[in-house]
């Protein structure tokens, strides 16, 4: 194709090259192109107005800084605004996809994996399956050079002006402070700007704000806030706190002496996030009792035991009155039999709803006992860590 004089040069030979046939032509990067030249959007909206859109080209401005491509290509101020046809939003990869690209490994290292650097395919294919979950995480987090020891933290640079008050409202989610109060107390910001800091991080797809199964996100009080990008939950959760002994090249050391106890504790909670993943892709298949229209979780107060409590997976039918309640355990030994005994009395707990089925999620496969009693009952089921992982 050789070089072009110009911008313009370059979109008339486009126009040439689709004149009579589909050509397909991807502009990577489009945001930082238009930085250089703060002409090029609108030398392109004049193309598409006078040339293009009668022409068989096929073109896809893309950008992996989102806020650019917010002001660059999607944003009301930008030249091409209204000019897309379609918008795509590239998520990572679901837990099973994220498996395929590591070969050979086991479910449960699978999930391991998974849940420590989350769906994006290059960090994916940056872990070396041949080592362990820890031996990964020493070469890519713990390490000075290591791909990702810097990588959740750049990201905040390159997106946001204020990235060291964006971190420590991350530290403070990472931590386990999910109420705005909360994450006020630990990062000092006031609890009237606070909230802006928080939507901008949900838009940028690193943290999702979540109500009560049941409550109306617009008005609900009891929303809660919690890592969404599982490479940022682990940098912000284990890395960030030890950044000055990686600095002094102890990272090694401190990879090897992880807490096992801290790591499972933190994998617990992405178990939850998998099992809900496994019941829409289920659903999706039609393969749940139920036709289920929505999953979520819910935390409230059980009148019952007039105390706190919560149930890990809710997924309704398009009614919202039938239910699937679960519980997620990820755990290497639990007392089966007293979790269903606790969802047995949960099926009326969500009022104007009825729990029909009862599903447990376990680590491992659980005792035979515990398999028997099982099929005693009809609307009880238990989902393994290796089921979920079978395609």
């Amino acid at each position: 194709m050789g070089s072009f004089a110009s911008w313009t040069d370059a979109i008339d030979y486009l126009a040439e090259r689709a004149a009579e046939e589909r050509f397909v032509f991807i502009f990577d990067e489009f945001p930082y192109a238009a930085k250089r030249n703060e002409a090029l959007p609108s030398i392109l909206q004049v193309a598409i107005d006078r040339k293009l859109k009668t022409t068989n080209l096929f073109l896809a401005l893309c950008g992996s800084n989102q806020g650019l491509m917010e002001s660059q290509v999607l944003g009301k101020k930008s030249p091409l605004y209204g000019r897309r046809t379609i918008q795509i939003r590239l998520q990572q990869l679901g837990y099973l996809d994220a498996a395929k690209m590591l070969p050979g490994v086991s479910p449960q290292e699978a999930f391991r994996f998974y849940g420590c650097f989350g769906g994006v395919p290059y960090y994916l294919e940056l872990v070396d399956p041949a080592l362990s979950l820890r031996e990964n995480l020493a070469r890519l987090y713990f390490d000075r050079m290591g791909f990702l020891y810097d990588e959740p933290f750049g990201l905040l640079r390159q997106e946001l002006a204020e990235p060291a008050l964006y971190g420590s409202v991350l530290r403070a989610i990472a931590d386990g402070a999910n109420r705005q109060k909360e994450i006020a107390d630990r990062t000092g910001i006031p609890r009237t700007t606070l909230p802006a800091y928080l939507k901008t991080l949900e838009n940028l797809g690193i943290i999702e704000r979540v109500v009560p199964f049941g409550d109306n996100p617009s008005t609900s009080r009891k929303s809660l806030y919690r890592m969404r990008d599982a490479c940022y939950d682990f940098w912000f959760r284990f890395v960030m706190p030890v950044v000055s002994s990686i600095e002094s090249r102890l990272g090694p050391v401190v990879a090897r002496e992880l807490d096992e106890a801290r790591i499972t504790e933190y994998l617990g909670r992405r178990f939850e996030r998998l099992c809900a993943e496994w019941l829409v892709r289920e659903a999706l298949e039609n393969q749940l009792p139920l036709p289920i229209a929505s999953v979520g979780a819910w935390w409230g107060t059980n009148p019952a035991k007039r105390a706190q409590d919560d149930l890990d997976v809710v997924a309704a039918d398009i009614a919202g009155k039938r239910l699937i309640i679960g519980e997620c355990k990820y755990r290497e030994t639990f007392d089966e039999s007293a979790e269903f005994a606790d969802l047995e009395t949960k099926r009326d707990l969500l009022s104007g709803r009825h729990a029909e089925y009862l599903y447990l999620f376990c680590k491992r496969q659980p005792s035979a006992g515990t398999l028997r009693k099982c099929a005693e009952h009809t609307d009880w089921r238990i989902i393994t860590l290796e089921e979920m992982y079978e395609a």
